[in-house]
């Protein structure tokens, strides 16, 4: 299995959500406020989302929306926590 950067995977998320097309994503959860992990979340078909304004939600810059399409439901993630793309492993560097 090949790897990829978290920010080559995140630009190709990007990409396919404005083409319309769905992907399957992984990451480690985490919630900042109770500073807790529910564990590994994954996503069988997702689509990302456009961002908040930096100044509506604390580590903005750090946070991806997407939309669940098999929950129908909007969640984010940390970008840094994400760990596969489409079956690819991701890395930091």
């Amino acid at each position: 299995m090949s790897k990829l950067t978290v920010y080559e995977a995140i630009n190709r998320m990007r990409e396919l959500s404005r083409e319309g097309k769905t992907f399957s994503f992984s990451f480690m959860s985490y919630s900042e406020e109770k500073q807790t992990t529910d564990g590994i979340v994954e996503v069988r078909n997702g689509r990302l989302t456009t961002k908040s304004a930096r100044s509506e939600i604390q580590n903005a810059d750090l946070l991806q929306p997407y939309t669940d399409l098999d929950l129908l439901e909007p969640r984010r993630f940390y970008i840094p926590a994400l760990m596969t793309f489409n079956g690819q492993k991701t890395t930091l560097l």
